[in-house]
């Protein structure tokens, strides 16, 4: 089934639900629906309460009586459960480590109202975009390792956690009797991901996890259009290119920033974002220095340099 990329709610096998926010670029997250009968299960929430509202009222409509009684978060990055609050009497579950992250998550309130901090431009714009106020954390009231098994209706939904790649707790959502898969942020398609924990060799592992999953035929990544298992290739082709180059760089002993200007992308000069390099590079070398550094949130101001000298030469070595 070819599924159009447009915003909204999409049929992508029978009871089985994507919505969609294009372009897939930070904040605009994908989530899914699996219904049986008048019972539902939902896959994420969304990154605001305004925008979770509406994804909720496009349900209602197009599927009146239907109500979701089961409520996935594939991860802790906030675009998959700051709208948990709209559904109260859901069941809502998630890995055991990722309901630790939401647990010791602020960032809302941050972006909510930053008082008197400076923050990077991007944050301005993500500011300028979203309606972040009357966030209320709701966390999960059911966690798992490993694996679970969900019913919903007389359908069954398999829940599948894989260790730490793009964050701690990454959860997959199967549902065997239509083909498809809800990977959460394990997949991107049309943009560069985000490597906020790893190691990358974990990605790599999962993407090798999803591709061997029988019958799977349709994708939903957490951002981009529905995909399939070509997408699920080539995003792992995207992640060893980075590894291989990021482990080089490393061992010539060059700048992060620098790396990432100088990551060869063919193959991959369509995806957007690619100031994330910054961020991916630099979770692999972290990995290889083994003692946390460079932390995350001292890559972030290389983010503000990336997007400042878009196309201006490569620096000098040392810079």
């Amino acid at each position: 089934m070819v599924v159009p990329y447009t915003f909204g709610l999409h049929e992508i096998a029978t009871d089985t639900y994507a919505y969609l926010q294009p372009d897939g670029s930070l904040g605009l997250s994908n989530a899914g629906l699996i219904v049986s009968g008048d019972e539902a299960l939902l896959v994420d929430t969304l990154f605001t309460v305004p925008s979770t509202r509406a994804m909720l009222d496009a349900v209602a409509r197009a599927l009146p009586g239907v109500t979701v009684t089961t409520l996935v978060n594939t991860h802790s990055d906030g675009d998959h459960w700051w709208g948990n609050q709209l559904l109260p009497d859901a069941s809502i579950v998630a890995s055991e480590a990722a309901a630790t992250a939401m647990r010791d998550d602020r960032l809302y309130e941050l972006l909510a109202d930053p008082g008197d901090l400076r923050l990077p431009r991007f944050v301005d714009d993500l500011r300028k975009t979203f309606d972040f106020g009357g966030i209320t954390p709701t966390l999960p009231n059911r966690t798992f390792s490993g694996e679970l098994e969900l019913t919903v209706g007389r359908r069954t939904v398999r829940l599948i956690e894989v260790p730490a790649a793009h964050t701690r707790g990454d959860v997959l959502v199967h549902v065997p009797d239509a083909g498809v898969l809800f990977t959460g942020d394990l997949l991107f398609v049309g943009g560069h991901p985000v490597i906020h924990s790893g190691p990358i060799g974990n990605w790599i592992a999962a993407c090798e996890r999803v591709l061997g999953l029988d019958g799977v035929t349709t994708v939903v990544p957490g951002h981009g259009p529905v995909s399939g298992p070509a997408e699920v290739r080539r995003f792992r082709s995207y992640l060893e290119r980075v590894r291989d180059h990021a482990t080089r760089a490393h061992r010539a002993g060059l700048p992060v920033l620098r790396a990432a200007r100088e990551t060869d992308l063919t193959g991959f000069t369509d995806l957007a974002d690619p100031e994330r390099l910054i961020l991916n590079i630099g979770a692999v070398y972290r990995e290889l220095n083994g003692d946390g550094t460079p932390a995350e949130e001292e890559l972030l101001p290389l983010l503000g340099q990336w997007l400042d000298h878009r196309g201006a030469p490569v620096p000098p070595p040392g810079t």
